[in-house]
């Protein structure tokens, strides 16, 4: 049990897939201007993550490995993702259609996001087992999650505050990325990995 409480943290906070990895980055920059939209963002992002990473290691172990052909697993991968990333948007469409509305190109772009190609690829070359998969993609789905949370909210701050013409846009957010990420980096000591 602690073993897993240690790796749901260790991803989550310590090896954080955007601001520790930069995996990830193109949703956390473009769809974190309001808390709303980055944590439906994170949210729909987070469940793609959880289940890509449970159905590449279940495609893995079950599929291309028994047939030897694990040489097809990034292909695999991406055609897997590609048609999960459909499913969710199809679910938000009949379900959410103003957080469908809100997402616009960035819900396509989940296919692309490389954070969800890692894990899929992380899962099956650290050789963990299904439940440490769970746990390490719902960690990395809440680090993830958090990450665009925080970022939205000081961006929404920032709205308000009066900043040099020089600074506003994009140069403000890559500056706060790199600030969170030199924060996140302080959690490096807390769990052994």
């Amino acid at each position: 049990m602690k073993e897993m409480l240690l790796l749901l943290i260790g991803s989550a906070l310590v090896n954080n897939f955007v601001l520790v990895r930069f995996l990830g980055i193109c949703p956390f920059l473009g769809m974190t201007r309001q808390v709303e939209t980055a944590l439906g963002m994170g949210v729909a992002a987070s469940l793609v993550l959880v289940m890509s990473a449970l159905a590449a290691w279940l495609v893995q172990a079950y599929v291309l490995v028994p047939l030897k052909l694990a040489f097809l697993q990034i292909v695999v991968f991406i055609l897997m993702i590609a048609v999960l990333v459909q499913l969710l948007e199809m679910v938000l469409k009949k379900s959410s259609p103003e957080l469908y509305k809100a997402m616009g190109i960035y819900l396509a772009l989940i296919t692309t996001n490389c954070a969800i190609m890692g894990i899929a690829l992380l899962v099956v070359t650290k050789g963990y087992t299904f439940l440490e998969t769970l746990v390490f993609a719902v960690g990395a789905g809440l680090g993830f999650t958090l990450a665009m949370v925080i970022m939205a909210g000081v961006r929404e701050e920032l709205e308000y505050a009066d900043i040099p013409p020089s600074l506003r846009g994009s140069s403000l957010a890559l500056l706060i990325a790199g600030i969170m990420s030199m924060s996140f980096m302080g959690f490096a000591g807390l769990v052994p990995m």
